[in-house]
């Protein structure tokens, strides 16, 4: 006769597998507390500060042994890290170095801050309408693959010798970056995620603002870090082709004063403070929103 009684699974589950399911909950504890634990400091300094301290020291090793071992023995065509270091010092005592970063980095800032305002709009425009995307699109494309330096000429014959040039040539060279930058981040959005935000009532700018800017973020992003590279070159180029004492100098003069003056120790110091500038405004500004994006997104477990 066939038994009719009713077994509880769970009363008959082994005490292995509730060992499992312990093991199971202790593992996800554990990674919680590797998540939130914080990167030990001379770890951070072993993987992100030494480095670059070591690559900087090898270039200046083997740029001193070039002077040292008479390869090139032609101070005009090469100084020696000492001569540019004296470029350094004598710029600092006479209270005009910081006075050469600010002026470049005041306009590139200002500028950039004008391409934001200016490519994001346009790049949802783009996106999001297909007419617009097949009339300008790949005008976009085709601005963004012009060297900005072109744009510099027509500038000062449109505006003058102003800062307004400058600005003009930094919208220029921009702005096509931004917008496409936005527009790869918006076609890379999951249509489940549009669909969903419509379903809920997100649509039209409610919906550009809590849907698709979120989601496409990444790619916003990667456009804003070309972005602001393509405005830092064409602030250096307007500033080298346009340079003018009402202007002030910035670094791009700074360069074009001393190819003028045959010093080869200001040329260098001007490209250091060029690339300076361009590596602190990536670790300060774009570097953090990288790491906060990732760690938003769950792509970050440690930094």
């Amino acid at each position: 006769m066939a038994s009719t009684e009713t077994t509880d699974p769970t009363a008959d589950a082994p005490v292995k597998d509730r060992g499992d399911a312990g093991g199971l909950e202790a593992g996800l504890d554990a990674l919680e507390t590797s998540v939130a634990s914080r990167t030990p400091f001379r770890q951070t300094f072993v993987n992100k500060i030494l480095p670059p301290i070591v690559a900087v020291g090898v270039v200046l090793v083997v740029w001193q042994a070039l002077i040292s071992l008479k390869i090139v023995d032609d101070p005009t065509k090469l100084p020696s890290p000492a001569d540019v270091g004296n470029e350094f010092r004598d710029a600092w005592l006479e209270g005009t170095l910081l006075g050469y970063i600010w002026t470049s980095i005041s306009r590139g800032l200002l500028g950039f801050l004008f391409a934001l305002a200016i490519g994001t709009p346009l790049g949802l425009l783009v996106a999001r309408v297909k007419f617009v995307r097949a009339a300008i699109g790949p005008i976009l494309s085709g601005l963004q693959s012009l060297p900005s330096v072109a744009w510099v000429p027509p500038a000062v014959i449109w505006l003058g010798l102003n800062n307004s040039m400058m600005y003009a040539v930094i919208l220029l060279g921009a702005v096509p970056s931004i917008a496409n930058g936005l527009v790869s981040g918006i076609d890379q959005v999951p249509p489940l995620f549009l669909r969903a935000g419509r379903t809920m009532g997100a649509t039209g700018l409610k919906g550009a603002w809590h849907i698709v800017m979120p989601a496409a973020l990444p790619g916003y992003l990667a456009g804003l870090k070309q972005g602001w590279a393509f405005s830092w070159r064409s602030l250096m180029a307007a500033e080298i082709i346009a340079s003018s004492p009402d202007l002030g100098i910035g670094l791009g003069a700074l360069l074009e004063n001393g190819r003028n003056a045959s010093s080869m120790s200001m040329v260098f110091e001007a490209i250091f403070l060029i690339l300076f500038v361009g590596i602190a405004i990536d670790l300060l500004i774009f570097s953090p929103l990288e790491r906060w994006v990732l760690r938003s997104r769950g792509l970050l477990v440690k930094g």
